[in-house]
């Protein structure tokens, strides 16, 4: 008989690398770091694992998700929402590092999340500077928030810095141009993107680069994996509201700034938002249905290649 498959699941600490193996029980802990990940990629690759899990850390399992790709092993990076109410409908309440790989380790057994094609080395740039763009603009509505009450003594300091970050922000946005057009097959994407109204440089580019499955998914799996799908609520007797949530957060603040524009200037978005609100639904709810509408339009030129042409594009559901 064959040996059973076997399924690895990895806690990522800055500094550390937690490994759990299932059903053989091997359990280890080495550092995240070059020699630590080398030796991690050794171990498993004889196990040839049907599946190895590890939760989104903030970028810390950045490297050795590449280096476990790279060696031909199947790699998923969990949502970590996810994995923690997979944990406590098992009854694990408890959390310290080699428990968590545990988890993982069941929750790649039992679940068995899709696995999906990595993001290649430009996109992966490209959403490290779309990133840092956003971390520029949260520092500097922070400062501009603090100059309106800032004593005098310290005034001359934080008008400084809103400065420099408004400088960094140009170049940040320079950098994303540049990297761009430095891509023939971006620069078609980022173009089938922007011909449809309301989707200007900030959103194709997000798109580009947090969402590198569009076009390849269905309208129903790209909007549940932005997180803009309804989801139920229902139970016994009870009908509870259709509610949105999970998902990629940037490509949905990104996508709610496009609906609102694109429900003013986008002739097939206005008139869906507009029946909506005249069919009674609330703002916000009619709002997010256009963000959906709008994800679904965008999917489907990047899948077919023709660009934005609103008879077409209004048939689109």
């Amino acid at each position: 008989m064959s040996a059973p498959a076997c399924f690895v699941g990895i806690d990522v600490a800055k500094a550390t690398l937690d490994i759990a193996v299932r059903p053989g029980g091997e359990r280890w802990s080495v550092s995240n770091d070059e020699a630590g990940i080398g030796a991690v990629v050794a171990r498993l690759q004889p196990l040839a694992p049907a599946l190895i899990v590890l939760e989104a850390t903030g970028g810390f399992e950045t490297a050795t998700v590449a280096a476990v790709a790279a060696a031909g092993l199947a790699v998923v990076v969990a949502n970590p929402r996810q994995v923690r109410d997979f944990a406590r409908a098992t009854g694990q309440l408890a959390k310290t590092d080699i428990l968590d790989a545990q988890v993982l380790a069941l929750f790649a057994e039992r679940v068995r999340p899709e696995v999906r094609p990595l993001p290649d080395g430009a996109v992966q740039m490209l959403d490290a500077l779309l990133t840092r763009r956003r971390q520029l603009l949260e520092m500097l509505v922070a400062e501009q928030n603090r100059l309106d009450f800032a004593a005098a003594a310290v005034r001359r300091d934080i008008t400084q810095h809103i400065h420099w970050l408004q400088r960094r922000l140009r170049d940040v946005d320079g950098d994303l141009e540049q990297a761009i057009h430095a891509s023939p097959l971006w620069r078609a994407k980022e173009d089938l993107l922007r011909s449809v109204p309301g989707v200007g440089p900030v959103v194709s580019r997000t798109l580009l680069g947090e969402l590198p499955e569009l076009g390849t998914l269905t309208h129903k799996q790209i909007a549940a994996l932005v997180g803009v799908a309804p989801r139920a609520c229902d139970s016994g007797t009870l009908r509870g509201k259709r509610m949105v949530w999970g998902g990629r957060a940037p490509v949905r603040a990104a996508l709610y700034m496009a609906a609102l524009v694109a429900a003013r200037r986008n002739p097939v978005i206005r008139a869906f938002y507009e029946r909506l609100r005249a069919a009674g639904k609330p703002a916000k709810v009619a709002l997010v249905a256009c963000m959906r509408k709008l994800l679904t339009i965008l999917n489907a030129i990047l899948r077919t290649g023709i660009p934005w042409r609103p008879v077409r594009a209004g048939a689109t559901s």
